[in-house]
């Protein structure tokens, strides 16, 4: 057993980081950058609590990890050394290419690259720094390692990902709806045929794992207010950047002044992948905060007043319906719309913000939780309880606009 640093971690207690390439892969820049951005984006603005960072996720959920290789261990999985550290590597930087504020600017300051994707590209540029130590790693996290259950531990619907989450949200925001058995369902895990399986008296677990993973969406991350402010945001981004495509200068970082004047591409990672991954390093939600300071004086009256908005927390107000607006109803508010800021129709793309929003808790379509059954059979979950996976999926539509438009007063 390497000897270990001791975390203090507010959801754990202390958790051990191993010495060597995990603790180096801790202290590189590319990783302490997570110490800057927020796990939650804005939802701070609704639960005051809600600021730990993906810093805070990574560390829990390379904790987890430790603890289910242990408990696969212990029931004889074979897992060596190298796989271990390599399944530890793979699920610490699962989420290393976030940009600030999480999910919510990851559309916005380049297109058709997922933050899943440039944690690949984070991983093989570290793989060349610490000279092939990460190749294990980046194998498991793309699911090509023979060891198919190593994959399913980093990213699947019983993830250490969506396990630390959770865990970690409810906590940090006070929502107790999200609370769930961690510490049981990792204890209930085990593999058959290569492949990840649950126990069958850890169902109940399950079942309570979904469930709270349903409630923390719409109560945490797709509540109104966070989503209207988290479009707020992406409204002032697409602002600033349309500004500087027409030659405006805009007050911001050098980072952020880079990706405000430039969107790259997948394939523009696959040409100049080092210099991006380099900027793209250096962004985090200070930045951002930074920036959006200093536009609350400026010139442009848009920007100005969605930034000045977003920093005071004068948010905008957003209606919720499990159906789609009605045209006339829509074409009524960007009439008030257009009244009220006195703007042209390009406005009403950052003003009147429609859109839809879908969870479903629990997906059938592939990659099924699979509980191990008392008879040593194994059955998919939605073959294995009464639970009803059917009606977990939601679908909310949604406008989003300034309460001070006269239908808000």
């Amino acid at each position: 057993m390497k000897n270990k640093k001791i975390l203090n971690d507010p959801v754990y207690g202390f958790v051990g980081i191993p010495e060597g390439i995990i603790f180096q892969l801790i202290e590189h820049p590319y990783f302490q950058r997570l110490r800057r951005i927020k796990q939650t984006s804005l939802t701070h603005f609704v639960y005051p609590g809600a600021l730990h960072t993906r810093f805070h996720h990574a560390i829990g959920a390379l904790h987890l990890m430790q603890e289910a290789i242990e408990v696969l261990r212990s029931k004889g999985v074979s897992i060596s050394e190298e796989e271990a550290e390599g399944a530890c590597i793979a699920i610490l930087l699962h989420d290393i290419g976030h940009g600030p504020f999480s999910h919510t600017l990851e559309h916005t300051l380049f297109r058709g690259v997922t933050h899943e994707e440039l944690s690949l590209l984070f991983m093989e540029r570290l793989n060349e720094i610490f000279e092939g130590q990460l190749s294990i790693a980046m194998d498991i996290f793309r699911g090509q390692y023979p060891k198919q259950f190593l994959h399913q531990l980093v990213s699947g619907q019983l993830d250490m990902d969506r396990m630390d989450y959770l865990n970690r949200d409810s906590f940090f925001t006070g929502v107790h709806e999200g609370v769930i058995g961690y510490d049981r369902i990792i204890k209930m895990l085990s593999v058959r045929d290569g492949e990840l399986v649950v126990e069958e008296k850890g169902i109940y677990s399950i079942e309570k794992f979904l469930i709270a993973r349903r409630l923390m969406y719409w109560q945490v991350y797709l509540h109104k207010t966070v989503l209207a402010a988290e479009l707020m945001l992406i409204a002032a981004l697409l602002r600033a950047k349309a500004l500087v495509k027409l030659g405006r200068q805009l007050a911001a970082s050098a980072p952020l002044s880079f990706f405000l004047q430039r969107e790259p591409t997948r394939e523009d990672f696959g040409q100049e992948r080092n210099n991006l991954l380099e900027q793209f390093a250096r962004l985090d939600d200070f930045d951002i905060v930074s920036a959006l300071k200093n536009w609350m004086d400026n010139e442009d009256q848009l920007l100005a007043f969605l930034s000045s908005s977003i920093i005071n927390r004068r948010l905008f107000r957003l209606e919720f319906r499990s159906t789609p607006f009605e045209d006339a109803y829509i074409r009524e508010i960007q009439q008030e719309v257009l009244e009220w800021s006195g703007l042209g129709e390009w406005a009403l793309d950052f003003l009147l913000i429609r859109g839809k929003e879908s969870n479903s808790a629990y997906t059938k379509s592939k990659d099924e939780i699979r509980i191990l059954h008392k008879s040593g059979e194994v059955f998919p979950m939605s073959q294995s309880t009464d639970y009803d996976l059917q009606s977990r999926a939601v679908t909310k539509y949604y406008l989003c606009y300034p309460k001070a438009l006269k239908k808000g007063l």
